[in-house]
């Protein structure tokens, strides 16, 4: 029996919580396990960060930023050995130096560059995890996903070559009988000319369902901090339920509109071939968990609560006043596509198309240059979406309440509003 074990930053932050992973995998020693594993805690926002020092004048706050990051990992590795082996200290200390070539190249394009130097916190994390996991007596491999998980060259959020992965992956059922264990990377990939790419941010889910589609596997276990996967946020609800069962086009749902516990890509190669998806807690291994399968008898039993902050209402209408037709939004949504610019909401009128955007910086001013010359462009920035699954009246006033709506859109299902 298959199974497919995803580790995310929060449970591999520390000493401490790569011993709890252990812990976890001691009662799984009978099965057969790929393990994929994030970057270590918020390394990947920490690379980020150096990614933007690197193009900056300030090389001291750039080398200080550099060392801390090194320090924590090399912390880690003290924390967990007693003496951290020579070989270990070697590895960490050529990925390191990888690293710091990387940030300072000045050739690549800069999404390119971005996949290059961000994947680097994931082979940072299953280096010191493999090298303790070993020592603890555990039968494993240790996996370079990038000779795995192949894809195109679309840096940051790469797609997958299905044909070529399988064929990579598929020998693994083999290597799975001999090691207990087989670890690797998430989040990261391979193009074609060889160079890294990355899936995504929080893309490690991804990559636990491409093994598990591509080795048939019998379940994926998500390990998160939570008890399973929760009807809202409880940094921002504090009343929140559990959601024991699931269908997978229900959770495809809510990551769709924003449940962030569930990459969006997830969901669609475990439906593909029936394999359930299990969001388990790794605070309490032993509790049940949230169950994602075909059943979906209790989808709708409770309300799901959305928030995404740091939203861009934009309102865009030709400038003659003609309609919004589908000529108009044929060539508006060419852009955006082209673009990578993604719409969490949208909205049209017979003279105007509104959109819900993920700001950032510079998004309005793009909006501007691409549209302004043949539509007048309208922009609300600091806005929040919320989205209510199954709402029920009564659960609406409480939400927006003290709150102006700028749109709102309802279905049957789901409910939307964009609030200032």
């Amino acid at each position: 029996m298959v199974r497919v074990f995803k580790f995310g930053g929060a449970s591999v932050k520390d000493a401490a919580a790569v011993r709890n992973m252990a812990s976890i995998l001691s009662a799984y020693r009978e099965d057969s396990l790929l393990i994929v594993v994030s970057a270590m805690g918020k390394t990947t926002n920490a690379l980020e960060t150096l990614l933007k020092l690197s193009e900056e004048s300030d090389h001291a706050n750039f080398e200080r930023s550099f060392d801390n990051l090194k320090k924590f990992h090399l912390d880690i590795a003290a924390g967990l050995n007693e003496n951290i082996p020579h070989e270990l200290l070697l590895s960490l200390e050529s990925l390191f130096d990888f690293l710091h070539k990387q940030l300072l190249e000045k050739t690549y394009p800069s999404d390119r560059k971005y996949d290059q130097v961000v994947s680097v916190g994931e082979l940072l994390s299953t280096t010191i995890i493999a090298s303790w996991l070993e020592s603890q007596g555990f039968r494993l491999q240790h996996l370079d996903a990038r000779q795995f998980i192949k894809t195109d060259q679309r840096y940051r959020s790469a797609n997958v070559n299905w044909e070529k992965t399988s064929e990579a992956i598929s020998p693994l059922r083999i290597e799975l009988q001999q090691a207990g264990i087989l670890l690797t990377q998430g989040f990261i990939g391979e193009a074609p000319d060889s160079s890294t790419t990355t899936l995504g941010r929080e893309g490690s889910d991804f990559s636990a369902a491409i093994f598990a589609f591509c080795l048939d596997a019998e379940n994926v276990t998500i390990w998160k901090d939570v008890p399973g996967l929760l009807n809202a946020d409880p940094k921002r609800f504090p009343q929140t339920v559990k959601l024991p069962s699931i269908s997978y086009s229900e959770a495809i749902e809510l990551a769709y509109y924003g449940a962030t516990i569930i990459h969006p890509k997830t969901i669609k190669p475990l439906q593909n071939k029936g394999i359930q998806l299990h969001i388990r807690s790794f605070l309490e291994p032993g509790a049940s968990p949230t169950l994602i399968s075909h059943n979906c008898q209790q989808d709708t039993s409770v309300a799901s609560v959305i928030v995404k902050d740091n939203q861009l209402l934009v309102s865009i209408s030709a400038r003659d006043f003609s309609f919004m037709d589908e000529g108009r939004l044929h060539h508006i949504f060419g852009k955006l596509h082209h673009n990578r610019i993604h719409t969490n909401l949208l909205q049209t009128s017979a003279l105007s198309l509104s959109l819900c955007l993920d700001d950032r910086e510079g998004l309005a001013d793009d909006l501007i240059r691409f549209f302004g010359h043949d539509f007048a462009v309208k922009y609300n920035p600091g806005l929040s979406l919320l989205t209510i699954r199954h709402y029920r009246e009564a659960d609406i006033n409480p939400l927006i309440e003290s709150k102006t709506v700028l749109l709102e859109q309802r279905s049957r299902t789901t409910l939307q509003f964009v609030l200032a």
